[in-house]
């Protein structure tokens, strides 16, 4: 029976892809790159097996110091260094940080402590922020966590829900549902063109 359970847990795939970076523009002069992280599996640490989100650098930060608090124990994966002079018009680097993203998320993937936590899975397959990332992982909202990466990317939420689950502040965890694509305010930026010269 117990060499039954391993060859199971070694025949979970889990596929990690960063790619597609998009260059968006906040506010006057501000920009940031933003990238696409696609994720297929046929683990069942996963509610969804396939899905994609957009992530940005001081998101990948923000995750790795959750993951930290939570394993103390554990030595963490090294994201990909903040260079002061990254420049998102040279393909190199940016192809060099993509890569470190997922060689970081790989070796996420590789313990199952670090697999077991709630804000990793909302961080790979929501699009919600990281204020409502945090927030559901807690239980101070109305949906859980396995609602919130079910209905993400599905456009679940009309209008007048909207207006609702913004308010859901003092709100606990329960079977009522709302999605994720519209709780949160806007994105941020525009995108412009992603310079390859």
């Amino acid at each position: 029976m117990e060499s039954m359970l391993e060859n199971l847990s070694n025949s979970d795939i889990i596929s990690i892809c960063v790619q597609d970076p998009r260059l968006l523009k906040d506010y006057l002069w501000h920009t940031h790159v933003d990238y696409e992280i696609c994720l297929h599996t046929n683990s069942m640490c996963f509610r969804k097996k396939s899905s994609c989100v957009r992530r940005r650098y001081s998101e990948f930060v923000w995750l790795r110091h959750c993951l930290e608090q939570n394993a103390l124990i554990i030595e963490l994966p090294k994201l990909p260094s903040r260079n002061p002079f990254f420049s998102s018009k040279n393909p190199g680097q940016v192809a060099q940080r993509m890569k470190g993203f997922e060689e970081f998320l790989e070796s996420i993937f590789e313990n199952p402590l670090l697999l077991s936590d709630s804000r990793l899975h909302l961080f790979l397959q929501s699009d919600l922020s990281i204020t409502r990332i945090e927030r559901c992982a807690s239980g101070k909202t109305r949906y859980t966590v396995a609602e919130a990466i079910q209905r993400c990317n599905s456009s679940f939420i009309s209008s007048s829900e909207d207006k609702a689950a913004s308010c859901d502040s003092d709100c606990e965890s329960s079977s009522s549902s709302t999605g994720c694509n519209s709780v949160d305010t806007p994105e941020q930026g525009t995108p412009v063109p992603f310079s390859e010269s």
